[in-house]
């Protein structure tokens, strides 16, 4: 028998909360590495935008995982961008963890 392609039998479809999680996930992430860079290259001397932006990229992170973790429970949605946004704040809260240590041992 011939397998059909093109062909999508189901109902699912991506959650709109799991792709703001990703876009939310991505921009803490570029505004963390972002921060990182600026603060590596000024030696650790940075104004107070660094860390206005470090704080806005941990909002967004947990905003974005927040968001992750609702769809990712519902059966009607694929779990793509549910996986991949919670990853990406995962990430994200890694960065500012491991730069809030880092911070703290100085």
């Amino acid at each position: 028998m011939k397998k059909r392609r093109g062909y999508k039998f189901t109902n699912r479809k991506h959650s709109e909360r799991a792709m703001m999680s990703t876009i939310l996930g991505a921009i803490g992430l570029i505004s963390m590495i972002i921060v990182l860079t600026g603060s590596y290259r000024s030696g650790g001397e940075v104004g107070t935008g660094f860390g206005f932006t470090g704080l806005f990229a941990m909002l967004y992170a947990f905003a974005g995982l927040v968001l992750g973790v609702l769809p990712l429970c519902e059966k009607r949605y694929y779990k793509l961008f549910s996986v991949l946004g919670i990853l990406l704040c995962l990430l994200t809260l890694a960065l500012i963890s491991a730069c809030l240590y880092a911070g703290a041992n100085l």
